[in-house]
């Protein structure tokens, strides 16, 4: 796992100077080693920038920019099968000097150009340049686990791991774009392309991009969508085959993540999915597995005793860590500076809490990411199903007259209703809900924290509706589920999930690795028949039927818990002084993007008991300490 930054300026302007401040900022993402290339061109100056954390070929031999005739690469991440792709490289006439798979990744772009990016199984982001054509290429895995963004304006081409490498050019401007902000609000992250600058994107996962030096064009090529597994036949399969089928997938993903020539690990929650990567790398080894664990003194968020029975179960090497809200305050004060996007995911105190936990022994670990949104392991996908099914029974006339008679009725004025949770939220949901017809639209709305009516009260302007992958054409996936899974895929599990592990794991030097994102899972489970995932009211049906292979029943049976702290209590108490700090009616008022009697109201009803969704506060406090530290 590494960082990556550069850039190409076609006003001839920046220099080494400016691309060493550039990698020193990412620094703990690559702490081994780090390297630059660095050209003057007629009209452009060229600059490819690497900090390396070795995981492959830990000698010299690895370590990057790395060239190849005319072609140089910076490259992040892992591509597990790269033995295999050497081979073939071998027996074409390549010869090679190191064992990484940097130098296989960039023989195969020489042999095959972007071709062999279908052979490469792996997480990866990587800028490559060919000096012959002219031609700078940034290129980003399937599913988007390794993060790549990039700057364009007035002649200036920015490309980093992070966004924090952008604040280190002279020339970065760092505008907010404030229909980011909004998009931002309703779902806590923020959503490839996007960024909150202006002039910055992410670079959509599934995707390359090419700089034309010559012409200072760039152009776009989508070489994967999961959407396109989503509209292929499904599968005819007994559920013996499936099962079969599923669980030798799943042994060669997970087995490919321990490819590695430094000591890994599992992070362990003591779910099914976490469990299940546990229980299979474990069963073929004498060696213990180390596992990793972060539990909660207060009652409903606690699983570490789960994690430890399962961990007991399997005879792994156990390691856990009780978090408290003393951790938090430690920990709160530096989101801002891992992640240097606002980001609303609440859960990132214990994923940097279990990343530190596990780099006191390991430098690589395993995460089941990815379960649940290929699996149809969350609630919300059979509650959205349920809710459509049930206003379809509804003629839609008299669904469209309930929904314009509550628009009549403003839910504040709604009596006895001030402690019922997140009352105002639900009820415009509701309204917005008889309105809609699919399933994808629905599971969008269910998924927003601010509706469209509460933003315009929140915000000093009115936003503008964006495109995101919650708006992809669903015409060709006739099945609720599969809709609901394709767009949590691109959505919440890219842009939440993934950004969440891989800043809270870098910040420590940890290289994190996901192995239900092997893409052969993805495109064989996305033709998978939703009855394999959701059958009889049971969630990640296939999953459980191979996870009782190897653990019992009885000990994975229970409620599914979330990995989150119980911040709601933490903020009535110890951290209040965060909301009356940052949520000022005087501090908003003068930076002129919210409403501050608005966030005001909100902040006080929370203190005063009532049941406002303390998702919405701290979504706006991780705004407001962002705002603090980067603008």
């Amino acid at each position: 796992m590494c960082g990556i930054v550069g850039f190409c300026d076609f006003r001839k302007k920046s220099n080494e100077e400016n691309l060493n401040a550039m990698m020193k900022v990412i620094q703990h993402r690559g702490p081994d080693a780090s390297g630059h290339l660095y050209h003057t061109l007629t009209d452009t100056t060229i600059g490819l920038g690497h900090q390396r954390l070795s995981i492959l070929d830990l000698s010299d031999e690895g370590r990057q920019p790395m060239v190849h005739e005319a072609l140089e690469i910076v490259y992040n991440g892992e591509v597990y099968n790269f033995n295999e792709i050497r081979e073939e490289l071998i027996v074409l006439g390549y010869d090679f000097h190191s064992h990484s798979d940097t130098e296989v990744v960039l023989k195969a772009y020489h042999c095959w150009g972007l071709d062999a990016l279908e052979k490469f199984d792996g997480m990866f982001a990587m800028a490559i340049f060919d000096k012959a054509k002219e031609q700078l290429t940034l290129i980003r895995d399937r599913a988007g686990v390794k993060p790549l963004y990039w700057y364009w304006n007035e002649g200036l081409f920015l490309f980093a791991s992070e966004l924090k490498s952008f604040h280190q050019h002279p020339d970065f401007e760092k505008e907010i774009n404030r229909d980011i902000l909004a998009l931002y609000l309703q779902h806590g992250y923020i959503m490839q392309p996007y960024s909150i600058f202006k002039f910055t994107e992410q670079l959509n996962a599934g995707h390359a991009l090419h700089l034309d030096l010559k012409h200072h064009s760039i152009e776009k090529t989508c070489y994967w969508s999961v959407r396109e597994w989503y509209e292929k036949p499904k599968l005819i399969l007994t559920d013996r085959e499936a099962i079969e089928q599923t669980e030798t997938l799943l042994k060669k993903s997970f087995e490919y993540r321990m490819v590695s020539d430094v000591p890994v690990g599992v992070f362990l929650s003591g779910g099914y999915d976490s469990s299940l990567v546990t229980a299979l790398l474990q069963s073929d080894r004498e060696e213990k597995i180390n596992t990793f664990t972060i539990g909660f003194e207060e009652n409903g968020y606690d699983e570490a005793p789960h994690a430890r029975d399962v961990a007991g179960y399997l005879g792994t090497s156990h390691n856990e860590y009780y978090c408290s809200h003393k951790d938090a305050l430690d920990i709160i004060p530096k989101l801002a500076e891992i992640y240097d996007e606002p980001f609303g995911d609440d859960s990132v105190i214990p994923t940097v809490l279990v990343s530190q936990l596990a780099r006191e022994k390991v430098t690589v670990s395993l995460s089941a990411d990815g379960g649940d949104e290929i699996f149809a392991g969350y609630d919300s996908y059979a509650g959205t199903a349920k809710m459509r099914q049930s206003f379809q029974k509804i003629p839609r006339p008299v669904r469209k007259t309930l929904s314009s008679a509550m628009g009549l009725i403003s839910a504040r004025n709604i009596p006895c209703t001030d402690r019922m949770y997140n009352f105002e939220t639900r009820y415009e949901k509701v309204k917005k809900l008889l309105e809609l017809e699919n399933c994808a639209e629905m599971f969008k709305f269910r998924s927003e924290q601010f509706t469209q009516v509460q933003l315009e009260k929140l915000l000093t302007y009115r936003p503008v509706s964006l495109k995101t992958a919650f708006d992809s054409d669903i015409s060709k996936i006739d099945d609720c589920i599969a809709q609901m899974l394709m767009v949590d895929y691109q959505t919440y599990m890219a842009d939440n999930i993934l950004t969440k592990v891989d800043r809270a794991t870098m910040s420590v030097s940890l290289e994190g690795r996901e192995p239900f994102l092997d893409y052969n899972i993805i495109e064989f489970a996305a033709r998978l028949p939703s009855y394999f995932k959701y059958r009889d009211g049971e969630q990640k049906w296939i999953l459980k039927q191979i996870t009782h292979k190897y653990l019992p029943e009885s000990m994975m049976n229970r409620p599914k818990m979330g990995f989150a702290p119980p911040i709601t209590a933490w903020f009535k108490d110890e951290l209040k002084s965060y909301f009356l700090h940052y949520l000022s009616h005087e501090r908003l008022s003068k930076e002129g993007y919210f409403n501050a009697d608005e966030v005001v109201h909100l902040r006080d009803e929370y203190l005063l008991g009532k049941n406002v969704s303390i998702k919405k506060l701290w979504f706006i406090l991780m705004f407001e300490m962002w705002y603090e530290k980067w603008m």
